[in-house]
């Protein structure tokens, strides 16, 4: 049964604090329509001092998320390991852990921006080396006992939900990423469709005698807006879709593998690419893909073009992904 994914990333270039706090509470809404309806997973991220006021905090949003839902899972995806402090995330995961009953999954990646570790004060040439630290870190700290950190004995309290630890996954596009996970067991989250990291991933954990599995993006997962009549949508709304595929080309180099590059210029061109699709429920359906990804508020979307999208997502295409 195909996968049903609702993302936020709380983009609006042009807001006021006011409309901003509109968005925000929105989007819990909208979380909290997603979960009624039988969505699988609220996604979310985390990009630092973006103009276009990218989320930050994406732990906080999970939390609101799971106060307002009952069995929605949150996704994110990913947070950037190395700019956060590893105790402190330990307890910051076991706290959104235990009051959501084991719903928060995170991606530990590494990030791809420079200037976010430089606006941190972290050396961005020490970054493998940090996430090696954190990821060490969070899986020792979640057992609830005693261990040295950095020449000194610390414990961290409570412990979470899950066992053995919560939902912990090792993102990147990349050897190193790959043979992180497999070194420590745990699971994989490739970028992009990326058959041959998956085959380097399992050899690597046969070599270390580790077990994991790979939670592979489908060869095709665009990112979608459901519509009636998506001429319309795209005619009047493609300047959002537009700005967030411009925002992530800025950010990218050649050497960057993501399932959602695009290298469109023009709202024309970004339609023609189908990295960005609008697409009515019955066309959603008809696609067969693995993942579904509904994007309702991309860009700065209108709030109220975001929820026309939802409902029809949530009303005509998830009851019919199980058929």
């Amino acid at each position: 049964m195909p996968f049903s994914v609702v993302r936020f990333n709380l983009v609006d270039p042009r807001a006021t604090p006011e409309s901003l706090s509109e968005r925000y509470r929105a989007a819990l809404a909208m979380a909290a329509y997603a979960d009624e309806h039988g969505v699988d997973t609220v996604q979310t991220e985390e990009h630092h001092g973006v103009e276009n006021n990218w989320l930050p905090s994406p732990f906080a949003f999970a939390g609101a998320v799971f106060g307002a839902t009952r069995r929605i899972a949150v996704t994110v995806s990913a947070i950037i390991g190395p700019l956060h402090d590893p105790l402190r995330l330990a307890e910051d995961i076991a706290v959104l852990d235990l009051l959501s009953g084991g719903r928060l999954v995170t991606v530990a990646g590494i990030g791809y921006r420079p200037e976010e570790y430089e606006e941190r004060g972290v050396d961005w040439g020490r970054r493998g080396r940090l996430q090696d630290e954190l990821l060490e870190t969070l899986l020792t700290a979640w057992t609830g006992e005693p261990f040295t950190y950095r020449g000194r004995t610390v414990r961290v309290t409570p412990r979470p939900f899950t066992r053995p630890h919560p939902m912990l996954l090792v993102g990147g596009s990349s050897r190193a990423a790959a043979r992180r996970a497999a070194r420590l067991g745990l699971p994989f989250f490739p970028s992009a469709h990326l058959p041959e990291l998956d085959v380097y991933y399992r050899e690597r954990c046969a070599e270390y005698g580790t077990e994991g599995w790979t939670m592979m993006p489908a060869e095709e997962t665009p990112l979608l807006h459901l519509s009636r009549d998506p001429d319309r949508t795209w005619a009047e709304y493609g300047e959002h879709f537009l700005h967030e595929a411009r925002t992530y080309a800025s950010w990218q180099s050649k050497d960057i593998t993501s399932a959602v590059r695009s290298s469109a210029t023009t709202v024309a061109e970004l339609r023609a690419e189908g990295v960005y699709r609008v697409v009515t429920p019955e066309e959603c359906l008809a696609l067969g893909l693995e993942s579904v990804v509904l994007h309702p508020l991309c860009g700065g979307m209108p709030v109220e073009e975001g929820w026309r999208s939802l409902r029809l997502f949530c009303d005509d295409v998830v009851p019919g992904l199980g058929a």
